[in-house]
């Protein structure tokens, strides 16, 4: 397998060792019905830095007794959708009692698009209000956007009335199987992780690294748009991925900072990148400080989604039972 990069538009497979797909796009061919009596699924809007996100608010029975009750955020992959966490994850988890957030992320699905202002940005009114052309930026895959979209879904759901701001879990899969160890790292509202064959940034050669310095020169001088569209793709995956941002991400270094119990969930032949250096090594920093456990299935990438699923799935809300649910 080469790491050659083939050209400025397209990149050979093995980009699919640096970034973990997102997996949740195969979703719709193996979710099956989950039992919700009584059951409520909301339609909700997230602002993130100014940009409205499409959500869905899982409410298990019960909701609307006064009674605070623990609650989910679920975090989808690179090019993942709410709907496939809503045809999951969400009502299996919410069932069980929790209170269940999905959503897309901006530029994707059903949220907004980000803009940028297409030509020079004229002087303001008296109200402080602009006219522009604008081109809508959509589907493109930045690190630091999403964990800041993640964020804004935290913010939401400690708002909510019946949920219990200190009983907050996070779960996320693939490329946001980093995500939830950045993000609970940071994040004191966050009260257990599950990170499920996460991505944790361990994986670039100097020549990628120095493809994705290039790439923020150009970004800077104007060579290419300031948010990249429809380049450098990814063969057999949906939406741009941002290089430049991208060569600083490494999730792993945020694991030392973790404090809360963490379930690291991976497959034994993972094809996409080297789990030993990734979700393993994470693991081992983390269990130096929390409660940690190391789980693994056999077979590839994609297997937790489809055979795996209901053992994988039942294994994430277990733990979040555990460390959640008060006894």
């Amino acid at each position: 397998m080469s790491d050659e990069i083939r050209t400025a538009r397209s990149i050979k497979p093995v980009w699919q060792a640096v970034v973990a797909l997102s997996l949740l796009v195969c979703y719709a061919a193996f979710s099956s019905a989950v039992g919700a009596a009584g059951v409520e699924r909301r339609a909700i809007t997230i602002w993130s830095d100014g940009t409205r996100m499409a959500a869905d608010l899982w409410l298990p029975a019960g909701s609307g007794d006064g009674v605070k009750r623990p609650a989910i955020l679920l975090t989808h992959g690179w090019g993942g959708e709410r709907s496939h966490l809503n045809n999951t994850y969400a009502p299996k988890f919410a069932n069980a009692g929790f209170v269940v957030l999905a959503f897309d992320y901006r530029g994707w699905a059903d949220s907004d698009s980000r803009l940028v202002i297409i030509g020079d940005q004229p002087r303001p009114d008296e109200n402080g209000e602009v006219t522009v052309r604008a081109r809508a930026i959509r589907e493109v895959v930045d690190p630091h956007d999403q964990v800041r979209d993640i964020t804004s879904a935290l913010d939401y759901l400690a708002g909510e009335p019946g949920v219990d701001v200190d009983r907050i879990g996070i779960w996320g899969t693939s490329y946001s199987g980093g995500h939830v160890i950045v993000v609970g790292a940071r994040d004191k509202r966050v009260a257990a992780i599950v990170s499920q064959v996460g991505y944790q940034g361990v994986g670039w050669t100097p020549e990628r690294r120095r493809f994705a310095d290039q790439r923020a020169t150009d970004k800077a001088r104007g060579v290419i748009d300031p948010i990249p569209q429809g380049i450098d793709v990814v063969p057999n995956l949906r939406g741009t991925p941002d290089l430049a941002k991208m060569a600083d991400y490494r999730p792993i270094d945020s694991a030392q900072d973790v404090r809360v119990p963490t379930l690291v969930i991976d497959v034994t032949g993972e094809d996409l990148f080297d789990r030993m250096k990734n979700g393993h090594a994470v693991y081992e920093i983390l269990q130096n400080n929390v409660q940690a456990e190391y789980r693994t299935f056999p077979g590839k990438h994609y297997g937790i989604y489809n055979q795996h699923y209901p053992a994988a799935s039942s294994l994430a809300l277990d733990w979040f039972r555990r460390y959640l649910m008060q006894q």
